[in-house]
């Protein structure tokens, strides 16, 4: 039997359409929240993924129907959704960075993910648990750091300027303690030479107590030159 190259094959349908615009709205809407945030992969990044995954899905489950009426053909097409799952971890790989100590792109990386498997789901013609997934990811975005600073407290940094030398660097790490906050990592600049040589050192803060009073305690404090906060380093 010759194989149909018929343009139009049973695989091009409205319920195929329908998936993948599905796919493409909720990765968009993923996309949207990224956006929101700042993050390096943003709402053109999620949408052309979970769009990308739901076609590549379908071409593996649909794409071959004219091969498999011909006799002793069979096909798997689980084979192309794991090509897609090892796959996206280069994207993912590409968003993480290491900078000393700090990690940062893992949550993004995570998203991306995510993604990928929302709209394999679509393509695949699952959509409540695409649906499903969605739903998890607004609950994990604007639930979950809410909740952990809660139990944990906030977490903030602290971006402090002060004179060298007169002991003032001890003066500020323990006036963080006694204003109840941990400091749970640090990151010192150079020294700035001049007639009152200075540096600026950046605090990772994690406690219950209102930053604000940490500020005036600190601001006060002799050879404080300046305070401010810095927006905090997360795995984003």
């Amino acid at each position: 039997m010759a194989i149909s190259w018929d343009l139009f094959s049973p695989g091009q349908g409205w319920h195929q359409f329908a998936a993948l615009g599905l796919a493409f709205v909720l990765s968009s809407l993923i996309g949207l929240e990224r956006e929101f945030r700042l993050r390096s992969a943003g709402l053109r990044t999620h949408a052309l993924v979970g769009m990308g995954a739901a076609l590549m899905m379908m071409v593996s489950k649909y794409g071959f129907y004219d091969v498999l009426s011909l006799e002793h053909v069979a096909l798997d097409p689980s084979r192309v959704a794991a090509q897609i799952v090892s796959g996206i971890g280069f994207i993912g790989g590409g968003l993480i960075f290491v900078r000393k100590d700090i990690v940062r792109g893992l949550t993004t990386a995570a998203v991306i993910w995510v993604t990928a498997g929302i709209g394999m789901a679509c393509g695949a013609g699952l959509p409540w648990l695409a649906l499903a997934a969605t739903a998890g990811h607004f609950v994990v975005a604007f639930c979950y750091t809410p909740l952990v600073n809660k139990i944990m407290g906030t977490n903030n940094q602290l971006r402090i300027t002060y004179a060298v030398g007169h002991d003032a660097l001890s003066r500020i790490l323990n006036q963080c303690s006694e204003s109840g906050f941990v400091v749970q990592g640090f990151k010192l600049d150079q020294p700035v030479e001049g007639e009152r040589p200075s540096t600026t050192i950046v605090l990772q803060l994690q406690g219950h107590t209102p930053l604000n009073r940490l500020v005036e305690a600190v601001t006060a404090l002799p050879d404080v030159l300046s305070v401010s906060l810095s927006p905090p380093d997360d795995e984003a």
